[in-house]
């Protein structure tokens, strides 16, 4: 039932710096910016999904709910929002496996360039029910337009988006069993804990458990967060030297945990979002 990873949502203090960032980081121009209920918001669409930058704007219940989260938290990863092809199924599913869905709301946006609408219907599940991560569901009318890009060695798509938790058990029936996700892996080692590969669209939602993280169902250790993101690059030397040239703070290219991929660390410019750079292997990526 759910198609794809919509998009993410990233909170920022400033969202002209956060443009800016994100800009360089990506190469590409945005490809839709937007202003009203209490936030200004800028969008890049890659091929597989959107990034969706958000600051606080202006007075009221929305604008004051962005401050007090980023007074709290700081700037960072906000919500994830899953695609489907119909929200109408998709609420009663959520219903029926009690994840509270609110009622579904049809949204509408107009680009403060082009001018241009887009509309789509919406639902969010009840946090406590999503162990803590904030997770919307939409059904879209139709794509959205993409990001130009500016220069080579641009970002392409998204490759996976990481969550961690505390209680892999618990997870793994929220995003296989309840929401319906296609596990591609299940694996552990001393090192680096549990990892579980939920495959969504042609991205995955990587949940992480480390070691150390007993298990905990208490009601305060049962939160899950959302950790950091991944993005595909078709040629990371390429893209190494654009972000340092650019002034970014970045590692070395070095070789991915997974055989045949080059990846490297953005240390800087994410908003601050964890993020990891990857070339992925020769053939489809997984």
């Amino acid at each position: 039932m759910i198609t794809g990873l919509d998009h993410v949502v990233v909170l920022a203090g400033d969202i002209n710096a956060a443009s800016v960032a994100y800009q360089t980081l990506f190469a590409r121009a945005p490809a839709w910016q937007n202003s009203g209920d209490g936030a200004d918001r800028v969008l890049f669409t890659l091929d597989n999904t959107t990034l969706e930058l958000m600051a606080p704007s202006g007075e009221g219940a929305n604008a004051d709910r962005i401050r007090s989260v980023l007074a709290a938290q700081g700037e960072g990863l906000a919500s994830i929002c899953f695609r489907t092809s119909d929200i109408a199924q998709m609420h009663r599913r959520l219903d029926r496996l009690t994840l509270k869905p609110d009622v579904i709301a049809d949204v509408e946006s107009r680009d403060a360039i082009s001018g241009a609408v887009l509309s789509w219907k919406r639902t969010r599940a009840a946090t406590e029910a999503t162990r803590g991560v904030r997770m919307f569901f939409l059904e879209r009318d139709k794509e959205r337009p993409l990001s130009v890009r500016t220069t080579p060695g641009s970002i392409t798509a998204l490759d996976h988006v990481v969550v961690s938790t505390s209680d892999p058990e618990r997870a793994a029936a929220l995003y296989g069993a309840r929401l319906g996700l296609d596990m591609a892996l299940d694996r552990s080692h001393p090192d680096w804990g549990r990892l579980m590969f939920f495959r969504c669209g042609d991205l995955i939602v990587e949940v992480t458990h480390r070691p150390g993280k007993a298990t905990d169902t208490s009601q305060e250790k049962l939160q899950d967060k959302l950790r950091g993101l991944c993005w595909r690059v078709t040629d990371i030397d390429a893209t190494h030297a654009r972000l340092v040239q650019a002034g970014v703070d970045v590692s070395e290219v070095r070789t991915g945990r997974k055989p045949g991929t080059r990846v490297m660390t953005v240390r800087n410019g994410t908003c601050g979002v964890p993020t990891l750079l990857v070339q992925p292997s020769a053939g489809k990526p997984d």
